[in-house]
């Protein structure tokens, strides 16, 4: 639990820091960051904005991270899933893990703004604020649709990769930023609904627990059903092949027939493991996008 006030902190070491960033979710980040440079050209993507960029894109998400770890840290002593937090349980203080955030987000735009272009440091820093503060510090708290409405500043990274790429925003990254922002609420309500006792007793009002189980099974369906639908549109606007159409059916088929065995209730841990297919999901269909792209490069 939680460290006792007046008690003094254990010494924090690399790894704690570390999760500070939560790296797991920077990776699938950076991911989806990858796909989008890629998708933005027909040549290589120059050495520079591939490393630099990507690198100052991680460590402006590490940074909003570590802002997430300092508002949430009273919420996180009082959940099992983050419990053990450096913050939570005191092995960082908030003022060490605040300086460690500024610290991360000046290097990341000082890389995006001296190796790629100053609309990607923009873009990035706008995100960076969207989730840190706008999200982490006020839409969580504030209403059930938290997620959905905060989930943009988390659906960016492929806009970032293509504007680092060519400077400029256009309609293909939108659209990939539009799949994140309908993969969003399915992940993450199917994880609300597993953790739904958590968020009620740290007073969060995440779906399930505002308006309970049912209603919200009932929108991941829905979310689901869009999500299948938005991730054919880069077929139908000709920015991918018969491959990609395939992996995005066969992909999108699998996470409706999750959505609906969570929704009639027909399985135990349904709801868990939702949320673990959404993330293979979202890693396979933009990785189906880039073998698909290259495909259609060498036709």
């Amino acid at each position: 639990m939680a460290t006792l006030i007046g008690e003094r902190p254990s010494q924090a070491i690399w790894r704690d820091y570390l999760e500070l960033t939560k790296p797991k979710v920077v990776v699938l980040m950076l991911i989806t960051s990858l796909v989008g440079m890629f998708l933005a050209t027909r040549a290589g993507v120059p050495w520079t904005v591939l490393v630099f960029g990507n690198l100052g894109i991680a460590l402006c998400a590490g940074g909003a991270a570590a802002v997430n770890h300092v508002v949430d840290r009273r919420i996180d002593a009082v959940m099992a899933r983050t419990h053990k937090r450096p913050l939570a349980e005191g092995r960082v203080s908030p003022a060490a893990a605040l300086t460690f955030a500024l610290v991360l987000a000046l290097s990341g735009q000082a890389l995006l703004l001296a190796f790629t272009n100053p609309l990607t440091a923009w873009l990035t820093l706008a995100s960076l604020l969207g989730y840190a503060v706008i999200y982490t510090g006020f839409l969580k708290r504030a209403t059930p649709q938290n997620i959905v409405i905060g989930g943009l500043a988390g659906a960016a990274p492929p806009l970032l990769g293509w504007v680092a790429t060519t400077g400029h925003i256009s309609a293909e990254p939108l659209l990939l930023v539009l799949i994140i922002f309908a993969w969003t609420p399915p992940h993450f309500w199917a994880l609300a609904i597993h953790r739904k006792e958590e968020y009620a007793k740290a007073d969060i009002p995440m779906l399930p627990v505002t308006h309970g189980e049912h209603y919200t099974k009932v929108h991941i369906l829905l979310y689901t059903c869009v999500l299948l639908a938005v991730s054919l549109m880069p077929y139908v606007i000709h920015m991918s092949g018969l491959l990609y159409l395939a992996c995005a059916l066969g992909l999108g088929a699998r996470f409706l027939q999750w959505a609906v065995v969570l929704y009639r209730g027909t399985r135990p841990h349904a709801a868990i493991n939702t949320f673990k297919y959404s993330i293979y999901y979202l890693f396979l269909l933009f990785i189906a996008l880039l073998v698909d792209h290259y495909l259609m490069l060498n036709l």
